[in-house]
């Protein structure tokens, strides 16, 4: 859904989550288009180099924004790979993610769509990768769920979980190979000329109500401290989030005055998990929550994994293969697939959002097909390490990009930089992996929900009120929740007589997601219907900017260090999918100069108030 603009001026991108919601432009009418002109201006675009202090400060800001969607994926993860009760290596797992979605980061912007775009962890390999752990051969022994049996040094425990993280690991390897392919051989326009906002809903929508169990069981913990979490995001997120902060700033004109940040719309998910984990340290402290196992409330305690921080090291290198050699299960490759395919659809349109708020022109296909291959690498290389996880380009931070009206690329990698650092850093992860469970429910229940409308949200392309699309939305989201949930109930139905084909069928039947984007995408392909009732001709013209007032595509989007020069000198070379065309005779493309700051917009001081608490 199109973000709606505010009085002050700035976007409304609270809750630009996982869920990947199309950031389109509003219209405007004709008296408050001349009043929002000023406000909709760039302070830096994606080709400039603002001060060093402020790449950081505002780097510092992209990383905050994506920390929900980034920690919440090890946290997950850890109740199929049994680690509920090993906080220690909790901790190895997010400083891991983030460590890899650093390393992505950099690759993406310097050689992939090279826009300001960040890259994490991903929701839509999430669901597959909680159906193969879900496979009878992969559920996690009884005596695991016992806090008191578990002994996380011992061998049999660490076996335990590294047989399921190899696995996990070698599906997503393989599984990213085809992203890779699909990436480099140019075939992602292929796939988009079939697929439309009826197979995109569902196969988003169902991605976060998938997911409604891993929520219940951790709100659950304690409903009141997950109550109290969800009110406080809702509270920043939605009705503060107009109301400004006053703070102080200096800056050489004005010298010591005060400015007015809106801090509650730039970091509503941050403020809310940090406010609840202070009143459960302060419960804790007090013994207000029961010291005794047993009885309700004990997991909102802040002392359960207080040995965590000082076990934890203070630097620990992430490398590949630190759990072990990659297995490969074609159970789970074949699941996937699934989420990788659509990890790609998103992506896509997560480039021509950023494009637009960050002053450049369209992507062209060359530079497309060469960040869909790049975020394939960073599968690829996130499988090697052992996240548990893929990468993908991150929404959170294109709305960041409307916020600060910075759009210059040099921030992302000063993001990418400081992500690196925070995963050699070992107790960034070990902080992290304290956090109560009722308070990661809490913030769970607000961003699957809104994962589930992001999805929602595509059908604003398709025609609502036709029969026929109201048919295939409504019958795949049922059979999305029906079908996975009674295969779950009755694993052994599946039994073909082939182990390997019983292992694909239960994986791909048990992830919502495929079995409802499978429906949507065969149901929107064979039933009759005009691309406009479909929504094909509005979903594509969405992705169609202006590209008036932008940078030169070839300055933005053509690789760095002379290598597009170089591959332009090769007749060959100039028609692979993925190479900048070469300039055509007489043409001159014209040289930017780095763009100064633009009369009336924030000086770098203060912008850095907006990020600076």
């Amino acid at each position: 859904m199109a973000p709606k603009k505010n009085s002050n001026g700035l976007d409304n991108y609270a809750f630009a989550l996982e869920g990947r919601s199309r950031d389109l432009p509003d219209a405007k009418s004709e008296d408050d288009l001349a009043s929002s002109q000023d406000g909709d201006k760039l302070a830096y675009c994606v080709t400039d180099v603002p001060p060093w202090y402020l790449c950081i400060v505002l780097g510092i800001q992209h990383c905050l924004t994506a920390f929900g969607g980034i920690i919440a994926i090890p946290l997950i993860l850890s109740q199929g790979l049994c680690l509920q009760h090993d906080g220690l290596t909790q901790s190895h797992l997010i400083s891991t993610i983030f460590f890899v979605s650093g390393v992505c980061t950099l690759l993406q912007v310097t050689f992939g769509i090279r826009l300001p775009i960040l890259q994490g962890g991903t929701f839509t390999l999430l669901a597959p990768s909680m159906a193969m752990l879900s496979m009878p051969e992969w559920q996690c022994p009884a005596w695991t769920q016992n806090a008191s049996l578990v002994n996380s040094t011992s061998p049999e425990f660490t076996e335990v979980w590294q047989s399921r993280m190899r696995a996990l690991q070698g599906s997503i390897m393989v599984g990213s190979l085809f992203q890779v392919f699909v990436g480099f051989s140019g075939l992602i326009g292929l796939f988009m000329r079939f697929i439309g906002p009826l197979t995109i809903a569902p196969t988003i929508s169902l991605i976060g109500l998938s997911l409604f169990d891993s929520a219940g069981t951790s709100a659950g913990n304690h409903w009141g401290i997950s109550a109290m979490t969800t009110g406080l995001i809702i509270l920043f997120s939605q009705y503060l989030r107009h109301v400004p902060v006053p703070f102080p700033t200096y800056s050489k004109d004005k010298k010591l005055h005060t400015s007015r940040v809106y801090v509650f719309q730039i970091l509503p998910v941050l403020l809310g998990i940090t406010l609840s984990w202070l009143i459960c340290y302060i419960l804790t402290s007090y013994n207000v929550l029961p010291a005794d196992p047993n009885l309700y409330g004990y997991l909102a305690r802040t002392d359960l994994k207080g040995d965590v921080l000082s076990r934890a090291p203070w630097f620990s290198f992430p490398y590949p293969g630190q759990w072990g050699v990659p297995t490969v299960s074609m159970a789970g490759v074949v699941g996937i697939l699934a989420g990788v395919i659509s990890s790609m659809i998103e992506s896509v349109g997560d480039y021509h959002a950023c494009a637009r708020l960050s002053g450049a022109p369209p992507p062209p296909k060359h530079a497309i097909n060469r960040g869909i291959g790049i975020e394939g690498i960073g599968c690829l290389l996130a499988g090697a390490w052992g996240t548990g996880n893929g990468t993908t380009s991150y929404s959170e931070n294109v709305g960041a990009l409307g916020i600060t009206k910075v759009g210059s690329r040099m921030v992302i990698v000063a993001s990418g930089v400081l992500m690196v650092a925070m995963g050699v850093f070992g107790k960034v992860g070990a902080i992290f992996s304290t956090i109560p469970s009722p308070v990661i429910g809490g913030m769970f229940m607000v961003m699957f929900g809104v994962i589930s409308a992001a999805g929602v949200s595509n059908l604003q392309y398709a025609n609502m009120n036709s029969s026929r699309n109201i048919f295939i939305f409504g019958f795949s989201m049922f059979s999305g929740l029906v079908i996975p949930n009674w295969i779950l109930k009755n694993p052994r139905t599946i039994a073909t007589g082939v182990v390997e084909l019983d292992q694909v069928l239960q994986v791909l039947l048990t992830t919502s997601m495929f079995v409802g984007g499978f429906f949507g995408f065969i149901l929107d392909n064979t039933i009759p219907g005009s691309n406009h009732e479909r929504g094909i001709l509005a979903w594509n013209k969405a992705h169609e900017d202006d590209s008036s007032n932008t940078l030169e595509s070839g300055e933005v989007y053509n690789l760095p260090f002379g290598i597009s020069s170089y591959l332009s000198s090769s007749p060959w070379l100039r028609y692979v999918p993925f190479c900048p065309p070469g300039e055509k005779s007489g043409v001159v493309t014209r040289s930017l100069e780095p763009k100064r700051l633009l009369e009336g917009h924030p000086e770098p001081a203060q912008i850095i108030v907006g990020v600076g608490l």
